[in-house]
C-alpha cells in the first residue's frame, strides 16, 4: 500500500533501521519547526491584537474627553422659541451692546470718544479696567423686556436704555435710547458710534447680508429675515454724520478697524475732522461687508433712539416721546417686583441702600451673556490640547471688564440671586452649563467661547484640563432653588420637565466627582491640578476656585482635602432633595450623604486635636520663603524662588487657619449639637483670627502666608481678603444654627446678625464712595479690591440684606 512503500525501499546508506531513524528525526525537526513557527505565529498574533486593541482603547480614550455626554439635552427651547428672551443686552463686556440668542446673530453696540485732541483717552469699546471710569452699570434690568444703565465718563454722562416690542415671527422689535449730558453744561462735541456686525463664525456666505443705507444699518438672515436698523435724534444737535460698509477680521478688531476707516476730511467748524470713509479691504472680492458703523458728530445734550425693526410687523417700534412713556412705566414695574421680591424697604432700609440694591441684582441679570464657539481642551491620553464639541452657552459673568466669559463655580453662586428673581432664566442658564458634560461627566470650568471672549484671556489659561473640577456649587444651587419654589417643579410643570432632562447630566457629573477627586484614604478627597514647580511659595489649587489659599507645601497625592469633603456632602444632599422631587431612587446618595455627615469619620481624617482645628492633611512645612535667585548668567534675570528652610512632613496643615476651617460649618454638614461647631463659632469672634468689621477674612492674621505674595509677579488673593461668596455661605449657616435646636443657637444668631451688618454695611459704604462692586474687600480698612465691578457672586449681598438664603 502506498503508506509503506517508502519502508520497502533500500536506503543507500545504509540499513533500513537507519533509514527508519533518520526518517523520524527528520519527522520530529519538522513537527517541532511546526509548532515553533505556529506559536511564534500565535505570540505574534497575540501582540499584534494587544497592539491593536491598546491602539484602539488609547485613540477611544483620546476621543472621550471630547465626546459630548449621550442622552437627552437639557435645553429644548432656544432662539426663536423662546421670545421674550430672544433679544437682549447678551454681550456684557462691551459697555452698550445688543444680540439675539442665536450662533449666528448680528450684533449691534456702541462706541464712543471725545472730539477734542487734549481728551487723551482713546475709543470707548470693551468694558476696560483701565478706562477708570466713576462707575458704569445698570440701575434697572429684568433680563426680559427692559434695561437701563448709567455711564459716567467726565465730562459726560451717557444713560442708555432699551425696550423690547414683542410679535411677529422674528423675534419682535427692540428700540435702544442713548442719552448723552455733559457735567457743567459743557456742550463740547462728541463723537458716537453706533455699529452693526455679522460674527465671524457666520462666514462669508450670501445667507447674511448687512450694509449700510442712507445711515441706517440694513439686513439679513435666515432668523430675522430683513432687518432695518433706524438712527433717529430725539433731542440735541447732530453736527454730522458718515458711515461705512466695512470688512473686519472678528468681532475683536471692531475698534481697530474703526480706526483704519478714519480719513481727513475739512469741516466749516471743526476745520479737520476725522470722519469715515470707505474700506479698502473691499477690493479683494474675497472680502465681504460684516461691520457697518455710522460716525455721528454731536453737540450735548444729545438724545440718540436706535430703532430695530422686521418687516412682519406692521406697527412701527417705539421712539420719541412713546418711548419716554414706556420707559417710565417699565421702571415702575421693575420697582414694585424687587421690592415684592425682597422686601427692603418693609425690612427698614433707606432708598438710597435699596437703589444700591437693585443696581446689584441688575448688574447680576445685565451681566448674562450668551456666548457661542468652541472650547480647547486636553486629557492625560491627547498629545495636545483638542477642541470641544461646538456649544452656545448662556450665562453670567462675575465681571464685565475682566471675567466678561462664564464660570462654573461662580454661576452656582450667580444663580441663588438669578433664581430668586426668575426662575425660568435660571433653569435655562443651568440646563445650558449641564449640556457641555462630556461622556466622562466632566464640565469645563471656564467657558472661553468666540474670538471676542477668546481674545481677553492669557494663553495659560485657555485650555482646560478633564481632571480639574470645580465647587459643584451649581448643582447645591439648582437644589436649593427646588426647595424654596417646590411648587413650580410639581405635576407635568415646564420646570419639572426641564430638571427630569438635568437629572442624568447631574446624576453623572455628581458621579465624576466621587470617581475622579477621590482620595487615598476611605472617604477622602483630593483637588487634582496642583503642580509644585518650585517658583510658588505654596503651589496653587485653582480648581478649588480659593486659588492661592494655602494648603500643603508639597502637594502628594496622600492629600485630603477639607473643603472638597463638604462639598461632597453638600452634592450628595442636593441630590437626594433632586431625586427625591422627581420620584427617583434616592438610596445610593442619601447612603454617601450619611458617610460623609458622620462626624466622627470626618474628625479623623480632618480635626487637630492640638489646635481644635478642621485643616487639610498633606506633606508640609511651614518653613518656605522667596529668596532672589543667583543669575547663572549675565544674560538671565535674577528671579525669586522658593527656599525650604526646614523638611516638610505629613501632617495637619493647621497654620493655615481660614475659610477652608470653616467648611464643615460653612456647607452644614456638622450637627447642631456638635462641640466642634462650638469651638468653630467661637473661633469666628475673635478680631485676631478671622472676624473683621467688614466681614469674615479669608486667612487668620496669625497664619505665616497672611497677606504673602506667592510670586514675585503674584500678589495675595484669598489670603487674607473679604470675600462675598464664603460670607454668604457663613451668614447662610449662621442662620441655619440659629434656628434649629441646640446649644449653640443664641451664639449663631448674635454672629449672624452682626456679621450680616459689617458685610452689607461695608459694601454699600465702598459702592457709595467708589461707584462699584469689588471683587474683594480690605480686612484692614474695607476698601474694595481686585476688579471691578465685580456684579458677580458681590451681588449675593442683596439676599443677605433680605435674610433670603
Amino acid at each position: 500500500m502506498v503508506r509503506h512503500r517508502k519502508s520497502n525501499i533500500p536506503h543507500k546508506h545504509g540499513n533500513n533501521n537507519e533509514t527508519s531513524g533518520s526518517s523520524s528525526s527528520e519527522n520530529s525537526t519538522t513537527i517541532r519547526s511546526y509548532q515553533f513557527q505556529t506559536v511564534w505565529k500565535t505570540v505574534i498574533g497575540v501582540i499584534c491584537l494587544i497592539v491593536a486593541v491598546y491602539i484602539g482603547t488609547l485613540g477611544y480614550l483620546e476621543t472621550r474627553v471630547n465626546t459630548p455626554f449621550d442622552g437627552e439635552k437639557a435645553v429644548q427651547d432656544t432662539g426663536l422659541d423662546v421670545p421674550d428672551r430672544y433679544w437682549g443686552t447678551y454681550r456684557p463686556g462691551v459697555y452698550f451692546g445688543l444680540k439675539s440668542r442665536e450662533p449666528r446673530s448680528p450684533v449691534f453696540g456702541m462706541m464712543w470718544y471725545e472730539l477734542a485732541a487734549s481728551a487723551h483717552k482713546g475709543i470707548r469699546h470693551w468694558c476696560e479696567q483701565n478706562d477708570n471710569l466713576p462707575t458704569y452699570g445698570w440701575i434697572r434690568h429684568d433680563g426680559f423686556t427692559f434695561g437701563e444703565q448709567i455711564i459716567s465718563d467726565p465730562p459726560h454722562d451717557i444713560v442708555t436704555s432699551f425696550i423690547k416690542t414683542a410679535g411677529g415671527e422674528h423675534g419682535g422689535q427692540w428700540t435702544a435710547r442713548i442719552n448723552i449730558t455733559s457735567v457743567n453744561k459743557s456742550n463740547a462735541p462728541f463723537i458716537l458710534i453706533w455699529y452693526g456686525a455679522l460674527d465671524e463664525s457666520m462666514g462669508s456666505g450670501p445667507h447674511s447680508r448687512i450694509w449700510g443705507e442712507r445711515g441706517a444699518i440694513v439686513g439679513y438672515t435666515p432668523s430675522l429675515g430683513n432687518f432695518r436698523v433706524h438712527l433717529v435724534p430725539h433731542q440735541g444737535k447732530l453736527l454730522h454724520t458718515s458711515y461705512a460698509d466695512a470688512h473686519s477680521p472678528g468681532l475683536h478688531l471692531l475698534k481697530e478697524k474703526y480706526y483704519s476707516l478714519l480719513k481727513i476730511e475739512k469741516h466749516p467748524a471743526f476745520g479737520r475732522l476725522a470722519v469715515v470713509g470707505p474700506d479698502d479691504e473691499l477690493n479683494d472680492k474675497d472680502k465681504q461687508v460684516n461691520f457697518v458703523p455710522v460716525q455721528m458728530l454731536v453737540e450735548t445734550p444729545f438724545v440718540l433712539d436706535v430703532v430695530y425693526s422686521t418687516e412682519d410687523l406692521p406697527s412701527p417700534p417705539l421712539k420719541g416721546d412713546e418711548y419716554t412713556k414706556v420707559l417710565e412705566v417699565k421702571r415702575e414695574e421693575f420697582d414694585e417686583k424687587f421690592e415684592e421680591e425682597f422686601k427692603l424697604r418693609d425690612k427698614g432700609y433707606p432708598l438710597s441702600d435699596v437703589a444700591i440694591a437693585k443696581a446689584a441684582m441688575s448688574n447680576m441679570i445685565g451681566g448674562i451673556g450668551y456666548f457661542y464657539g468652541t472650547s480647547r481642551v486636553q486629557s492625560q491620553y491627547t498629545r495636545e490640547p483638542v477642541p470641544y464639541w461646538k456649544a452656545a452657552l448662556y450665562t453670567g459673568v462675575p465681571s464685565r471688564s475682566f471675567f466678561p466669559r462664564g464660570f462654573l463655580w461662580d454661576e452656582g453662586f450667580h444663580g441663588l440671586l438669578v433664581g430668586r428673581w426668575s426662575v425660568d432664566i435660571q433653569m435655562d442658564v443651568a440646563a445650558h452649563w449641564l449640556d457641555l458634560i462630556n461622556v466622562e461627566g466632566w464640565i469645563p470650568r471656564e467657558q472661553i467661547l468666540g474670538t471676542e471672549a477668546l481674545a481677553r484671556v492669557p494663553k495659560e489659561f485657555v485650555v482646560q484640563s478633564n481632571a480639574a473640577a470645580n465647587p459643584p456649587m451649581l448643582l447645591i444651587q439648582i437644589a436649593n432653588m427646588v426647595k424654596l419654589r417646590p411648587t413650580l417643579f410639581q405635576h407635568d410643570s415646564k420646570h419639572r420637565r426641564i430638571l427630569d432632562r438635568m437629572f442624568p447630566r447631574l446624576q453623572t457629573w455628581y458621579n465624576w466627582f466621587l470617581n475622579s477627586q477621590k482620595g487615598a484614604e476611605p472617604t477622602s478627597y483630593r483637588w487634582r491640578g496642583r503642580e509644585d514647580d518650585g517658583l510658588q511659595l505654596n503651589p496653587k489649587t485653582l480648581t478649588s476656585g480659593l486659588d492661592d489659599y494655602p494648603r500643603a507645601s508639597h502637594p502628594t497625592d496622600a492629600e485630603r482635602h477639607v473643603d472638597l469633603r463638604c462639598w461632597m456632602y453638600a452634592a450628595a444632599d442636593a441630590m437626594v432633595h433632586i431625586a427625591r422631587v422627581l420620584q427617583r431612587d434616592t438610596g445610593k446618595f442619601e447612603t454617601l450623604r450619611e458617610q460623609l455627615g458622620d462626624e466622627d469619620m470626618l474628625n479623623q481624617l480632618h480635626w487637630s486635636s492640638h489646635t481644635e482645628t478642621y485643616a487639610d492633611y498633606g506633606l508640609h512645612t511651614d518653613g518656605v520663603k522667596l529668596v532672589r535667585q543667583v543669575a547663572r548668567s549675565p544674560n538671565d534675570a535674577p528671579k525669586l524662588v522658593r527656599s525650604v528652610t526646614s523638611p516638610p512632613q505629613e501632617r495637619y496643615v493647621t497654620s493655615a487657619l481660614g475659610y477652608i476651617s470653616l467648611f464643615p460649618m460653612l456647607l452644614k454638614v456638622l450637627s447642631p449639637k456638635s462641640v466642634k461647631l462650638g469651638k468653630i463659632l467661637d473661633m469666628l469672634d475673635k478680631p485676631d483670627l478671622l472676624w473683621s468689621p467688614y466681614g469674615l477674612r479669608s486667612l487668620s492674621k496669625s497664619a505665616p502666608l497672611y497677606m504673602k505674595r506667592n510670586t514675585e509677579h503674584d500678589p495675595p488673593y484669598w489670603r487674607g481678603q473679604v470675600w462675598i461668596n464664603i460670607n454668604y455661605l457663613a451668614v447662610s449657616a449662621l442662620k441655619h444654627y440659629a434656628s434649629v435646636e441646640g446649644p449653640y443657637a443664641g451664639k449663631a444668631d448674635d454672629l449672624h446678625r452682626r456679621l450680616k451688618q459689617n458685610v452689607v454695611g461695608n459694601i454699600i459704604n465702598q459702592y457709595k464712595k467708589t461707584g462699584y462692586l469689588w471683587e474683594q474687600y480690605s480686612d484692614h480698612d474695607g476698601k474694595g479690591s481686585g476688579c471691578k465691578p465685580f456684579t458677580g457672586w458681590t451681588a449675593l449681598f442683596v439676599l443677605i440684606m433680605a435674610d433670603e438664603y
